[in-house]
C-alpha cells in the first residue's frame, strides 16, 4: 500500500470495536515514534503506553467521556518534559558517545548549543519547545498507524492537569500534550466511516513564493 493510500484510508475514528491491535503492528507504530525527527535529536518527551482497562476507564472523564478512550486497544499519551536540564543534556551526549564511538571533546560545540537551550530559555519556554517536538512524533505515530491499517484517534480534547494527576506525570517531570487512541473502527456505530475526506485543494493549500508578492 502506498503511503498516500494509507493517508486517504485513515480518519479520526469516532468509535472503536475493542479489538486488540496485534503486537507486531503496535511495535511498528512504536518504532516509528522512536525514529521520529527531533530538533538536535534530543527527543524531550516520553510516550506513556496504556492498555489496561482500569486506567483507560479512569481517564475517560478527563477526556470529556469520548468513547474511544475505553473502546481503544491502546492509548498513547505523549508527554513533554516539564523542563530541560543539564542532566538531560549529559545523558544524551553519553548516548551519542557510546553509539557513535566518538570522544566527548568532539561534541563540545554541540554541547554548547544544547546548553544554550537549558540556560537561555525559561522553564515554560523549554516546555513549549518540548511539546512542539512531541507533536512531530505524534504525527509520525498517526501515519504509521495508517500504514499498518490500525485506526487512530488523535486527541487534544482532554484536561491535561487531570490526565497528569491520574497518571502521576508531575512527579516524573512530564506534562501531557496529546493522546492517540489505537484500535479498529466500529463500522456499525461510527458515523464517519462512510464520509469522504475533506481537505483543502492543493492549489489553495500550497502557495508559490511569487504569489506572495
Amino acid at each position: 500500500m502506498k503511503l498516500t493510500e494509507a493517508l486517504q484510508w485513515r480518519y479520526a475514528t469516532k468509535r472503536m470495536n475493542g479489538e486488540r491491535v496485534p503486537a507486531e503492528k503496535l511495535e511498528a507504530i512504536l518504532e516509528a515514534i522512536q525514529l521520529s525527527p527531533s530538533s538536535m535529536g534530543l527527543q524531550p518527551y516520553n510516550v506513556i503506553l496504556i492498555d489496561d482497562e482500569a486506567t483507560k476507564a479512569s481517564l475517560k472523564a478527563a477526556a470529556y467521556n469520548q468513547p474511544q478512550i475505553t473502546e481503544a486497544s491502546h492509548l498513547l499519551v505523549f508527554a513533554a518534559w516539564d523542563d530541560i536540564t543539564a542532566e538531560n543534556v549529559d545523558f544524551y551526549l553519553q548516548e551519542i558517545i557510546q553509539t557513535r564511538n566518538v570522544s566527548a571533546e568532539s561534541l563540545d560545540g554541540f554541547k554548547a548549543a544544547l546548553m544554550g537551550i537549558v540556560t537561555g530559555r525559561t522553564k515554560e519556554q523549554k516546555y513549549e519547545w518540548a511539546a512542539r517536538q512531541s507533536y512531530i512524533a505524534f504525527s509520525n505515530a498517526i501515519t504509521a498507524a495508517a500504514f499498518e491499517k490500525v485506526d487512530a484517534t488523535p486527541m487534544e480534547g482532554f484536561v491535561p492537569a487531570e490526565v497528569d494527576r491520574i497518571l502521576g506525570l508531575e512527579k516524573k517531570g512530564l506534562r501531557s500534550v496529546t493522546i492517540l487512541a489505537l484500535g479498529f473502527r466500529d463500522e456499525k456505530n461510527d458515523y464517519m466511516v462512510s464520509q469522504k475526506k475533506v481537505r483543502r485543494a492543493k492549489e489553495v493549500l500550497f502557495v508559490k513564493k511569487e504569489q506572495l508578492n
